[in-house]
């Protein structure tokens, strides 16, 4: 064996090294003269950039959770800043009738999955830029049912919110009248509504022509469903005329031409008109607080630099991943022991058939009906319920679903895809219940930033398989009675839901029931990641009225303190 290896003397502090050339020692000699007569001080890093004002309230993020808000906000006159991620983008111009062009609309930086069903991320449940998951989300907006926030109470399982139905259907209602939702005149599901929708339905696409007359042969009702997109030329004030849908299906990969409600052409350009200011690429880092734990002020990089701006409130609307991240980071509302737990998708179960007829798949919105008889279904062997939905898809898409559900690859996927303008597909979206597997938490692993990637941690539990096989189960039936051929399921989840709850008390939940944060004063959180249950409905209609909500909870409060 080789002998051990000896540290050699002078390594660790070497010694001086003799100078032989002359020249060199009058040299070096100048400079030792010169260095002690001006020593050369270390660079010092510079300070942060301060902004000279502070500002009433920040709001991080600018989609369904935080537009709403940053509108009504500036409209009472409060000082506000919003901080957005991702860019300002010119729909005109920049969206383009391409799937795969498209890709930038969707939050691309890598979420780390992990558990038995692991979620997918991207293009399914998150954005970026100026409007946030607005941008790609197919504007289905149905209405929550007062079961939906009353799991506990009525079945023993799962948690209630810490208010009822009542304190979102004014906000509902100011909702579907102020973005223009399309839909029926009368919703069998809700027929003690006060107000109709102010647009008719959107043309049937194929799917949901197929759906209609299947489901009326078994007796299941249906009804064209509610959607933010126009159906006609629609006036917004403060805004002014937005143009009708053209039906050209690309509602996930973004509307070029503002017919679909998301953030960037209804609340935001609100907020801007009231004097709120928009700061895009502004990815935030940290939340400053002083000696009392009060937010103070919030530092976030944009175009390369580091940025500071103080505030004397802040709103966190970054969605279900970046929200408990963000105070994860932090350290920040942490008491309640909640913060990245009880995470939540949606069961989104999908049934395919092949039909002989054109179906063009890609035309019209994707999801014109609905179907709600399943809420509460008499034969259900699980809590809560689901709603069902017709769906069109783009080509990539379905292309990808083919691969992960059926393993097609090569010449069998080509030739499947061939059929692709045959297919017709239903999906369901139903309430999934929280559980302690089910968890986002920091992950060694980090990003390009420096910071610990999010890891996110789901599995199905039993509630969710058992709504899966009674749903898969009734949406082969329907396929059956349309004439379908090579029917196949997709088991698949959607939405990002939990993370950062309300409740009564910090004992269990992370904000009170207007959104405050119980251990910071002066945080609010106000997106997906509060919703204690998942809702048997599209979350959307019910971010922007807790959106709305909160901000007149905070604003009643400021009026309080100022008396």
């Amino acid at each position: 064996m080789p002998d051990e290896e000896v540290l050699e003397e002078g390594v660790l502090n070497p010694i001086k090294p003799e100078i032989q050339d002359p020249l060199l020692k009058s040299i070096l000699a100048e400079d030792e003269e010169f260095a002690a007569a001006s020593p050369i001080e270390l660079e010092q890093p510079a300070p942060l950039p301060d902004s000279v004002d502070e500002v009433d309230c920040i709001v991080i993020g600018t989609g369904a959770g935080g537009a709403p808000l940053l509108a009504r906000l500036a409209m009472a006159g409060l000082k506000v800043v919003a901080l957005e991620a991702g860019p300002r983008r010119d729909p005109t111009q920049e969206y383009a009738t391409d799937e795969k062009a498209q890709h930038f609309l969707f939050w691309n930086d890598e979420r780390l999955s992990a558990g038995k069903t692991p979620v997918a991320f991207g293009n399914n449940n998150s954005g970026t830029g100026v409007g946030g998951s607005t941008l790609h989300y197919t504007a289905y907006t149905p209405r929550a049912h007062r079961g939906d926030l009353s799991l506990f109470t009525d079945f023993g399982k799962g948690v209630d919110w810490p208010f009822g139905i009542e304190e979102l259907e004014p906000y509902y209602e100011e909702l579907e009248h102020f973005l223009g939702v399309s839909g029926p005149a009368s919703y069998p599901w809700d027929p003690n509504r006060r107000k109709s929708y102010p647009l008719a339905p959107l043309p049937l696409n194929g799917a949901a022509l197929l759906m209609q007359k299947a489901c009326a042969d078994l007796g299941i009702r249906t009804s064209p469903a509610a959607n933010a997109a126009l159906s006609a030329r629609y006036y917004q004030k403060e805004i002014g005329w937005r143009e009708a849908c053209t039906n050209r299906g690309f509602c996930q990969a973004g509307c070029n031409r503002g017919a679909k409600a998301s953030m960037d052409v209804t609340f935001l350009p609100l907020a801007e008109s009231y004097g709120a200011e928009i700061r895009s690429d502004a990815f935030v880092t940290e939340i400053e607080r002083d000696a009392q734990g009060r937010i103070t002020a919030v530092v976030y990089e944009q175009y390369g630099e580091q940025k500071r701006q103080r505030c004397r409130h802040l709103f966190l609307c970054a969605g279900a991943v970046e929200t408990p991240r963000l105070l994860l980071l932090n350290e920040l509302a942490l008491t309640s022991g909640q913060v990245g737990k009880n995470f939540m998708a949606h069961p989104g179960m999908q049934v395919w058939g092949t039909f002989a007829n054109d179906i063009r798949p890609y035309k019209g919105i994707p999801g014109g009906l609905i179907s709600e008889d399943t809420h509460r279904p008499a034969d259900a062997d699980f809590v809560g319920g689901y709603l069902l939905q017709s769906i069109g898809v783009m080509p990539v898409t379905f292309a990808s679903q083919m691969v992960r559900q059926r393993k097609l690859w090569g010449q069998p996927l080509r030739d499947y895809m061939r059929n692709y303008n045959h297919v017709a597909g239903i999906n369901i979206l139903g309430d999934c219940l929280p559980h302690q597997s089910n968890f986002l938490e920091l992950a060694e692993e980090k990003d390009a930033r420096g910071l610990p990637k999010p890891r996110v941690h789901f599995s199905a539990q039993e509630n969710e398989q058992r709504m899966n096989t009674h749903a898969e189960k009734l949406m082969r039936q329907i396929w059956q009675a349309a004439g379908a051929q090579d029917i196949w399921a997709f088991e698949r989840y959607a939405h990002t839901i939990g993370t950062a709850r309300m409740g009564l008390s910090g004992d269990d939940a992370v904000v009170n029931a207007d959104g405050r944060a119980f251990d910071v004063p002066n945080l609010y959180i106000c997106d997906n990641s509060v919703f204690p249950s998942a809702l048997s409905v599209n979350p959307a209609l019910t971010i922007m009225a807790l959106s709305l909500r909160t901000a007149d909870k905070f604003l009643a409060a400021q009026q309080r303190l100022d008396r």
